[in-house]
């Protein structure tokens, strides 16, 4: 765990995860930062505590006295969010501190109760409500419901101008000795932004509708620096993580970067020549293209890519009257993640039957999807070169569609 200086008063704690499933669910093959951070006054608040796997680590007490914090002399546990990677040491912490509120909203404030029967010494707080810590340090909390959970919030420092963000406009992706925007090398700007892709649409994609209006409420307050729960401090230029934002909310709804995905399976290697084919058509057409076979691609790495491109091909034989259903899988989970409004292609093989088509249509329909796709191709056994040029036909239709799409 290591101890930034943020601010005049302010420090982070941050420490590096590996070897986990974020959420349970997703893989982070390049790890992730849990961002803590402490503001001193005359009293004293920690937001967003850090934990961990075994309860509060020993090196956060001892970093808090380096810092000249004494954690029996917390006053204030801010809760922006009660996500365990956020709020989990809370239990632990009482065992050494009970004397201190916590601070968060009134849905918070429930799930305090449920989480770790805590039932007393909680203040509820709603927009613009505040906190003065002394020393010119004054806090105050502007709730962003879902984002992603129902009881998210802001907490804002006037003095310093400073955001506490929590998930909202994080990234997966460890730090090393770089923790600020204006430090990072080019290589570590596009590390995270990369990772911050991946991070929005495994995590906040869902809820792209609520993180739009968390960005207008974010623009709404004088921001010299954005300090989230997971990933970079933002204190140069932080308008650009609010502008990234907005584009990875464009993504949700069908717009992406010049770029297309090929997301594919084939069981005996018919539909993977059609595939192949495809890949040297659009590389004639100079389009960076992100092959992925399922199901070895990880779920993540799938979810993210879809959700970057403006283009989408979908190549899958029809298995048992259905899809392919590794890649029937992952559609349904694109169509959980609500993103919406792709321009897409489909070709695939069939034997004795088709029937990929069909099930394809139904999970679409189910999900609200609105993808629009080209006419699909679908050929019996191995592709015929008339099948390739129809092949070819729909690659150049899709390209001509995904105009309109890139940003």
């Amino acid at each position: 765990m290591k101890k930034i200086k943020i601010a005049d008063g302010i420090h982070m704690l941050s420490m590096n995860v590996e070897d986990m499933l974020f959420e349970g669910i997703w893989e982070i093959a390049n790890g992730v930062t849990l961002n803590s951070y402490i503001v001193k006054g005359d009293k004293t608040a920690i937001i967003d505590g850090v934990i961990g796997w075994d309860g509060v680590p020993e090196t956060l007490y001892k970093i808090l006295g380096e810092i000249d914090v004494d954690p029996k002399e917390i006053d204030y546990l801010i809760v922006n969010h009660m996500e365990p990677d956020h709020s989990g040491w809370i239990e632990s912490f009482k065992k050494i501190n009970d004397d201190f509120t916590i601070v968060c909203t009134d849905k918070a404030a429930k799930l305090v109760t449920s989480f770790y029967g805590d039932e007393e010494n909680i203040r509820v707080v709603k927009e613009g409500d505040t906190l003065n810590l002394g020393k010119g340090k004054k806090l105050s909390f502007h709730p962003v419901p879902n984002v992603h959970w129902p009881d998210t919030m802001y907490t804002y420092e006037s003095d310093t101008k400073t955001l506490f963000s929590c998930d909202m406009y994080g990234a997966f992706g460890k730090m090393d000795e770089h923790h600020f925007d204006d430090e990072m090398t080019d290589e570590e700007i596009e590390f995270f932004e990369d990772e911050g892709i991946r991070y929005f649409s495994n995590v906040m994609g869902t809820f792209a509708p609520m993180v739009k209006k968390a960005i207008k409420k974010s623009k709404e307050l004088d921001i010299d620096i954005i300090a989230p729960g997971h990933g970079p401090i933002y204190r140069q230029n932080p308008q650009k993580i609010m502008s990234d934002y907005s584009r990875f909310c464009k993504y949700s709804s069908g717009s992406g970067k010049k770029e297309i995905t090929i997301l594919w399976g084939s069981m005996y290697g018919m539909t993977k020549k059609a595939v192949d084919f495809a890949e040297t058509v659009l590389e004639r057409e100079g389009l960076k293209v992100n092959s992925l076979e399922m199901p070895l691609e990880s779920e993540s790495e799938m979810v993210a890519t879809v959700f970057k491109s403006a283009g989408v091909i979908i190549a899958a034989p029809t298995y048992e009257y259905k899809m392919f259903p590794p890649v029937a899988a992952a559609i349904e989970e694109l169509g959980r993640k609500k993103i919406t409004n792709k321009v897409a292609f489909r070709f695939g093989s069939y034997g004795w039957s088709g029937g990929a088509e069909r099930e394809l249509k139904e999970i679409i329909e189910r999900n609200r999807m609105k993808w629009d796709f080209v006419e699909m191709v679908e050929f019996e056994g191995a592709p015929k070169s008339e099948d390739f040029n129809k092949i070819e036909e729909g690659i150049l239709k899709l390209l001509e569609n995904m105009k309109d799409k890139t940003i």
